[in-house]
This record gives C-alpha cells, sequence and structure tokens, in this order.
C-alpha cells in the first residue's frame, strides 16, 4: 500500500513498485478539513486527491481514499497547540511519519490485507542478521539535497519492517524524469510546503485558533552579557566520570531576565514565537538583524538579540529526558553510564555535525564540538553514524 499524496515523488514510488512487480495498491490520505488558515490555495487538499486518482488510474492501479483527520487532531494538532503553549517548538512532521504514516496507515495497510507500506520519502534502509535476529538499519537518501531521513528518526524497528523507499536512491530529477516518461500528471508539480498534511498556513492564525493573543514585552538582551566559552573536560575526567552538575551547566539554556536587557517593542503573545525567529518581531531602528532568544510564556517575555552571532543564540549543549530518547537501532543504546560519539543535527537539512552523547539515569546529555544555534525546546536532536540514522529525542 503506498502513500499517494498527489505529488511526484509518491507517484514515482508508485510506479517503481509496480515495474518490481508488486500488487500495488494507492491510497491518499485526508487528515485535514479547516481550509480558513491556509494560505491562497497552497497545497488544496481536493487537487491533490484528484492528481493521485489520476496517478492510480494511469497505473492500473486500485485507489481509496482515507479520513484520519479526528487522529491527526488529536495526535498532530493538538499537541502543535500545547507545545507552543509552553514555549515549544514542535516539528509536526516527524510525528506526521511516527504517528500517522507509520502507524495509522501501517494499521490499515494490514487491515486491507497488505504485507508492506511504501512512501515517496528521499531515504534508504538495509538489513542485516545479527544474533538471529533482522536489524533495520534507516539510511540517508542519495540526493544530498532532498534526504528526509531526520524526518523519519522516530521510527521503530517494527515500522522500518514494514516500510519501503522505492525512490530512496535516486536525484530528484531523475524522479521527475521518470514521471514524465510515464505520463503522470504530477510530472512537473511543485514540491508541497508547509505543515504536513495541512499545507502552507499562517502559523499565527493557526495557533490563535486555541491561543489567545495576549500583549507582552519585547526585551534586547546586550551581547556582553555572557562570554561563550568551549567545554573541556576536567583533567583526570572521562565522558564516563565526569561529574552530572558539570553536564548540566554545559546543556543549560542562558540565563536571560528583564533585569540584564532593554524594552524595545510590544508583542501579541510570547506563544506566537521560537527560539531563532527573525521575522514578526516589527522592532525597528536596529543596527543588525533582531532574532529570538528565548520566549517565557509564563510571564509572557520575549528575548532578543541582535546578529545570527549573538551569544544567548548559542550553546554548546543539549539535553533529552530519558523518556524521550528513542533509538532505532535498539541493539547500540547507550546504558546510564555509557558515552558515545556521533554525528547529528538538531533541524532538518542542517549538515551533521560531531557531538558526545552522555547517558545518565535522568537523560541524555549531548555535548557538540562546535556551538549550536537557536536550539529550541520541543525540536528533534537527531544523531547518526555516517549515513546511518541511529536514533532522535525531543529537546527538554
Amino acid at each position: 500500500m503506498v502513500g499517494l499524496s498527489g505529488g511526484v515523488d509518491s507517484s514515482a514510488a508508485a510506479y517503481l513498485l509496480k515495474e518490481q512487480g508488486y500488487d500495488v495498491i494507492g491510497v491518499f490520505m485526508r487528515n485535514w478539513h479547516d481550509e480558513s488558515v491556509l494560505i491562497s490555495k497552497e497545497c488544496p487538499w481536493v487537487e491533490d486527491s484528484t492528481d493521485a486518482l489520476m496517478v492510480a488510474e494511469k497505473l492500473g492501479i486500485p485507489f481509496y481514499t482515507l479520513d484520519f483527520s479526528e487522529e491527526y487532531r488529536k495526535r498532530i494538532v493538538d499537541y502543535m497547540f500545547a507545545e507552543y503553549q509552553a514555549g515549544r517548538t514542535p516539528n509536526p512532521d516527524v510525528l506526521c511519519n511516527r504517528e500517522v504514516k507509520f502507524d495509522l496507515f501501517l494499521k490499515a495497510a494490514e487491515k486491507l490485507g497488505a504485507d508492506m507500506v511504501a512512501t515517496g520519502h528521499y531515504c534508504q534502509k538495509d538489513s542485516f542478521e545479527k544474533d538471529g535476529q533482522t536489524i533495520y538499519r534507516l539510511l540517508a537518501g542519495a540526493d544530498k539535497n532532498k534526504d528526509q531521513s531526520y524526518f523519519l528518526c522516530q521510527l521503530n524497528q517494527e515500522q522500518l519492517a514494514k516500510a519501503l523507499f522505492p525512490i530512496g536512491h535516486l536525484q530528484k530529477p531523475e524522479v521527475r524524469d521518470i514521471a514524465r516518461r510515464q505520463g503522470l500528471v504530477t510530472a512537473e508539480k511543485r514540491d508541497s510546503q508547509g505543515l504536513c498534511f495541512i499545507g502552507k498556513v499562517r502559523l499565527p492564525e493557526f495557533l490563535q485558533q486555541q491561543l489567545k493573543p495576549k500583549q507582552g514585552d519585547i526585551y534586547l538582551i546586550p551581547e556582553d552579557f555572557r562570554k561563550l566559552e568551549k567545554p573541556v573536560l576536567p583533567a583526570g575526567k572521562t565522558w564516563d566520570t565526569i561529574d552530572e552538575s558539570w553536564l548540566e551547566e554545559v546543556v543549560a539554556a542562558p540565563r536571560l531576565s528583564p533585569e540584564i536587557a532593554k524594552k524595545v517593542g510590544e508583542h501579541n503573545g510570547a506563544h506566537y514565537y521560537t527560539v531563532g525567529q527573525r521575522k514578526g518581531l516589527n522592532v525597528g531602528g536596529m543596527e543588525k538583524p533582531m532574532f529570538v532568544l528565548a520566549t517565557d510564556t509564563a510571564a509572557n517575555l520575549i528575548f532578543t538579540g541582535l546578529g545570527e552571532d549573538h551569544p544567548g543564540l548559542l550553546n554548546y549543549g543539549l539535553f533529552v529526558a530519558t523518556r524521550d530518547v528513542h533509538w532505532i537501532r535498539e541493539d547500540l543504546r547507550l546504558q546510564p553510564g555509557q558515552s558515545g560519539r556521533y554525528q547529528s543535527r538538531i533541524r532538518y537539512r542542517q549538515p551533521l555535525t560531531m557531538a558526545t552523547l552522555v547517558m545518565r539515569e535522568k537523560g541524555l546529555y549531548v555535548i557538540f564540538d562546535e556551538p549550536q544555534r537557536a536550539i529550541a525546546p520541543g525540536q528533534f536532536f537527531a544523531w547518526y553514524n555516517q549515513e546511518e540514522s541511529l536514533g532522535s529525542g525531543v529537546i527538554a
């Protein structure tokens, strides 16, 4: 069962599966009904479902529409509202894959008698035997500009066992060429943007559906409020023996307060903003671009800094609570007291950067080799071994 979104990637995936000899069922998922927050016909579901149907007819495969809108609102949208209200920055695309495409969709496929589910993600998988057990690996897509392994960083072995990624070994231009040669209506269609299954939205208006405007103050933090220094292990200490208080100090967010700042404007609700945001502050007359350094939704305050190299925007570490630590490769899981060196990223398309992961009872401490910009609570941190995605966690 292949998820036909009405885009070129899933269309080409369906064709390739049929060519490989699979009995293919095409399914369009409708998960959103409220179009009041969409920006001028971006990602209209009617057009997408029609395109998906036309692709299925062209390929000669059965086509169904499944409506997961009620579960989508509970699992994705309500979660988003709650996270923003708490001053955190959720990633709905990661959740969509975990909760919808590889849970609701997978279960529906099994009910329909399908053996596997397939999507148009730019990622790959392989497997090997270890101690009599099949281990599945989630690998980066061959097209480095389109690699979507980050969005799948919450999948588990059971989900990977049933997943196929037919276009993961291809470059985007090759995918379009396949669709062109087969005369698929989606061949020249632009890639969708915005929230998973919703489209491009006016985020403030979307959030205002449940989060009401609330006027508060914007504060500017001076550049000299802190000196950012690279953490160095004390003499005689290793990552496995270092005091937890030292780790906590490294991963702690910058200490910001109105006492060390200057009021420069007002906003309509701290829950509408996120760390690293530049647009929407509406404060003029500054010599450098202004960025959000932190939000305090309890006090309804926004702290900002000037310039993308502001020390309040950078940090060498982050923390993931134990309950939020997820390993795709359970056989490689770090136990409390263990540490390891991995490549990592804190957002989609960010170049991989080296980090040391230190596991303790409370959770996972992550210390980067180089300072990271705009580490936002609520986002997903993912770690890798070269091309393989090993695990992820929600930043505390």
